[in-house]
């Protein structure tokens, strides 16, 4: 471990192998950095916070602390932060509640200037959440979602897999995987056909990403007959079931459907 002079380092804290902390960073008791981690000037990392390994903690930014929630009455949690996390400038991020006990961000995410992450949130890995976005508490969002800057999240909302979500969304209702989010109210304008390319998905795959959208998005029907219709017509897939489970279990409800307004996206 190397460590500034002027950092202020709890005695009790857990410090792995060549880790670096800047001036004026201050590291609290029951927190656990693992190698190679780089924690910034004026960075706080609070109590319950547990670093992977690899990551880096910009200046200004405030790692696990206490929930902003008034039911919040001391209860020990924690804040998770997965391997080679990038966390910029003046992020905050709460730790949890008694709902989940622990806040949780994946491997190799990208939290970019300015982000909240509030209590019990549970984001997955390769997320980008760019600058100003602000997360409300108990929000899911699965691997390889993108959620365009100054976005904001309502809490318990569910954001799936592979999601691109526009810049300055609004966003009240759960968005399916594979989907492309833009509008307002928050609405489908399409599948995700450039980052699912970029991350390996074949043509053949996509399309039939495209067409159980149809189905459920494009053909003026309700969720419920939608699915049902998909689900009998439609070969099952890891991708078809994974859209199938995320709407059926949704309990805010999904983002609107298509209108003439999204046909540019599509």
């Amino acid at each position: 471990m190397s460590y500034h002079p002027l950092a202020n380092v709890h005695p009790e804290a857990k410090i792995g192998n060549n880790v670096i902390i800047e001036p004026f960073a201050t590291i609290k008791s029951d927190v656990v950095i693992e190698d190679n981690c780089w924690i910034g000037p004026n960075a706080i990392i609070w109590e319950g916070a547990r670093l992977g390994k690899g990551v880096k903690v910009y200046p200004g930014a405030s790692v696990s602390s206490i929930p902003q929630d008034l039911k919040f009455a001391g209860e020990k949690t924690e804040t998770f932060i997965g391997d080679n996390t990038v966390i910029r400038e003046c992020v905050t991020i709460s730790r949890g509640t008694t709902d989940k006990f622990r806040t949780q961000i994946g491997k190799n995410c990208l939290l970019m200037a300015y982000v909240h992450v509030a209590h019990d949130c549970l984001i997955g890995n390769h997320c980008i959440l760019v600058n100003t976005v602000q997360v409300a508490g108990h929000v899911t969002i699965d691997d390889w979602a993108i959620i365009g800057g100054a976005s904001a999240l309502h809490q318990f909302v569910k954001v799936g897999a592979h999601v691109m979500i526009s810049g300055g969304s609004l966003v009240r209702k759960d968005v399916p995987p594979y989907t492309k989010a833009a509008r307002e109210p928050l609405s489908y304008a399409g599948v995700n056909t450039v980052g699912l390319r970029r991350r390996g998905f074949s043509a053949e795959k996509i399309s039939e990403i495209q067409e159980v959208y149809r189905y459920i998005f494009l053909k003026g029907l309700n969720n419920s007959k939608a699915l049902d219709l998909v689900e009998s017509e439609l070969a099952a897939t890891e991708e078809r079931d994974y859209i199938v489970q995320f709407i059926r279990s949704s309990e805010r409800g999904v983002m609107k459907g298509f209108s003439a307004h999204t046909t540019a996206f599509e």
